[in-house]
């Protein structure tokens, strides 16, 4: 591992659970803090705005603001600006993160004015039959579909809740399309984290839980990847994966130490 100039971190399941702190996290990322450590918290949380997200992470005690987070539903907002400018989109999400969607047009749920975009976020009880069946009818028109996110599970303080992957894998199959995802694992969300923090592929790495999405999603980007083993994951997950993670570690608690033997 070459010297590290910055981090990208996960939120759910690397520093929390259901906001719940995990032990050693708050501390391991003062000491990033005070080492002068340039961080993004890079999430595909779908349910919360940054500002709120901040706001809980710091009465928890994580040294964060607003300007730390970037969630997949501020850089869907700027894919929809940049590819479909002004477009009316169809929205199934759970949670309220319309104050990161500047500049698009979200069609209300009683409106029945054919959409140009269907837009998929987080999965909740929102994802009822009658959501998913009007996507179902939108996209056969032929319009594009945009996913937030590819994440089939995230891990709760009640366990592992089925996430918007397990509704978009069939609805795809059903419309015969293919889903743009705009989160991780998306290249562009790691090229838009690395933009934010001024450094270069070769100079960051990515802590998450999830090997795929988080871990090595961020290798094939040249981001040095390090798999944690909590939140979501799963030893059968981790054995099975198609990559090796560049470095494993028990907790973010571990990260600091990591980083003293790398000679950061």
């Amino acid at each position: 591992m070459e010297r590290i100039g910055a981090a990208l971190i996960d939120i759910d399941g690397v520093l929390t659970v259901s906001f719940k702190p995990l032990p050693g996290t708050v501390e391991a990322m003062q000491r990033l803090r005070a080492a002068g450590l340039p961080l993004a918290l890079v999430t595909n949380n779908t349910s919360r705005t940054r500002a709120t997200i901040a706001a809980k992470l710091a009465s928890a005690g994580y040294p964060v603001t607003a300007g730390d987070i970037l969630t997949a539903p501020a850089v869907t907002a700027a894919y929809l600006r940049e590819h479909h400018p002004g477009a009316r989109c169809l929205f199934l999400n759970s949670g309220d993160v319309q104050d990161d969607l500047e500049g698009v047009t979200l069609v209300a749920d009683a409106d029945d004015t054919a959409p140009d975009v269907v837009v998929f976020g987080g999965a909740g009880d929102e994802f009822t039959y009658a959501g998913l069946n009007r996507a179902f009818r939108e996209l056969q028109r032929g319009i594009p579909l945009i996913a937030m996110h590819r994440n089939l599970y995230w891990r709760t303080s009640e366990g592992l809740d089925l996430d918007t992957g397990a509704f978009l894998l069939g609805l795809e199959r059903a419309a015969r399309v293919e889903a743009t995802v705009t989160g991780k694992p998306a290249q562009a969300f790691f090229a838009t984290a690395l933009a934010h923090l001024e450094v270069t592929a070769s100079e960051a790495l990515m802590v998450g839980d999830d090997i795929e999405s988080d871990v090595l999603a961020a290798q094939r980007c040249g981001i040095t990847g390090v798999l944690v083993k909590t939140g979501k994951y799963l030893p059968e997950t981790h054995a099975s994966a198609p990559g090796t993670p560049d470095h494993v570690l028990d907790s973010f608690a571990d990260l600091p130490a990591l980083l003293e033997r790398a000679g950061r």
